[in-house]
């Protein structure tokens, strides 16, 4: 008896969900869906580099900023 732990989906699984969303979305619609969920995934990509670009800058500025601030010896 083979067991699969919770959250693992098989072939089995993926067929069936393939098969669900073709009845439930038709042949048309999967592609415009598909390039929807694309630019959404773009979107989400461009965000998080603006926000990892953001707070490097503040490293940055803070590094620089407390080199400036430290005594000489």
């Amino acid at each position: 008896m083979l067991i699969y732990p919770l959250g693992v989906i098989g072939p089995w699984q993926i067929v069936i969900i393939a098969l669900v969303i073709l009845l439930l979305f038709g042949g048309k619609k999967i592609p415009e869906l598909m390039k929807g969920l694309g630019k959404g995934v773009k979107s989400f990509k461009e965000g998080m580099n603006e926000i990892e670009e953001q707070i490097n800058q503040a490293d940055d500025t803070l590094k620089k900023e407390t080199k400036e601030d430290a005594p000489e010896k």
